[in-house]
């Protein structure tokens, strides 16, 4: 059994640092009010967005839609999608791959 607490973990910039023996990944991310994440895609991995605090908003290739609290999103793979905090407080998303996140797959498009 894998058991951590977000208290037991140190914050860091995406950069694949995720166990290989699951057969998925998940992660917390923050988005300061005002900021978003880099525009990317993930080749081969879905990903699940569930918002666990905040208000923003996501897009999807040209779509864009709200975010508040205890939304999940699917965002398919080769899907480009960023986030943006619109709210006053963080943004709070966990951010589950299947299969696991790895920088090889994501693919920056800014």
């Amino acid at each position: 059994m894998l058991l951590r607490r977000s208290s037991d973990l140190e914050p860091f910039v995406t950069s694949g640092k995720v166990p290989k023996n699951l057969p998925f990944s998940i992660a917390l991310a923050t988005v300061k009010p005002g900021k978003r994440t880099l525009k990317h895609i993930h080749e081969a991995s879905a990903e699940f967005y569930y918002i666990t605090r905040g208000v923003g908003v996501i897009q999807l290739n040209s779509r864009k839609e709200s975010l508040e609290e205890n939304t999940l999103v699917h965002i398919p793979a080769k899907t480009r999608h960023t986030v943006t905090n619109t709210g006053k407080e963080d943004l709070l998303i966990l951010c589950i791959c299947s299969p696991p996140y790895s920088h090889e797959d994501t693919k920056i498009k800014e």
